[in-house]
């Protein structure tokens, strides 16, 4: 029984200690308190005032973040059953009335791109270029980009000429982040401006040994 009772009293003692010391540390580190400025703490306001006024933006109705995240998930479901591989790629550009539309830079266009291919930079791609340039939505679409080529040769050592393919190629295709290519973003863009019958060159491919052909804007 004695040491029954002993045993109650130090297990009391114990927790005693614990709350005591957990109360310590709470009033040794104090929480940070909320509010604007503060790393690692989430801003708070008072009811029917806006958090940091003076750093806040006004609302922009001409960019819609959210409205653009809704498009880019219906357009990875879409993309999904709309890449291709290199023979039906080529297949399907035989088509009539296919077109095959680079949004690389004019200058990277001009150095090498696939033939037949017409070329919208993807920074103008707008409401207006798109009326003029893919006038039909319904049009079939067929899209590449820098990441479907690997880059050839280094840029330093580039000697345009008759049968340098690979050193266009590395001036032509220069690889883009996989997270940031061209493909998605053009793919996502001609999505939500309407255009449903878009199709992506799938794979990565060697310039010298692609059957799709690859030729120079002519000056």
């Amino acid at each position: 029984m004695k040491y029954l009772v002993l045993t109650f009293i130090f297990a009391a003692g114990f927790a005693a200690a614990q709350l005591v010391g957990s109360a310590g540390a709470q009033q040794q580190f104090p929480q940070p308190p909320n509010g604007p400025g503060i790393p690692g703490t989430p801003a708070t306001a008072a009811p029917g005032k806006a958090v940091n006024p003076d750093r806040l933006a006004p609302a922009n109705p001409n960019i819609d973040f959210n409205g653009y995240m809704k498009i880019a998930g219906e357009a990875y479901q879409h993309r999904e059953k709309h890449r291709l591989t290199e023979a039906d790629f080529i297949k399907m550009s035989q088509e009539e009335g296919v077109i095959i539309l680079d949004a690389r830079s004019k200058e990277k266009f001009d150095i090498l791109h696939i033939k037949g291919a017409i070329n919208l930079s993807f920074p103008d791609i707008d409401i207006q270029s798109l009326k003029k340039v893919l006038p039909d939505k319904n049009a079939k679409i067929l899209i590449y980009c820098n990441n479907n080529f690997t880059e050839g040769a280094a840029p330093s050592s580039v000697t345009i000429g008759p049968g340098g393919i690979q050193g266009k190629a590395a001036l032509a295709f220069p690889s883009k982040a996989p997270t940031l290519s061209l493909n998605i973003s053009t793919y996502t863009v001609l999505y939500g401006y309407g255009y449903k019958n878009v199709y992506e060159l799938g794979p990565l491919l060697d310039p010298a040994k692609t059957k799709i052909e690859l030729v120079s804007t002519k000056k």
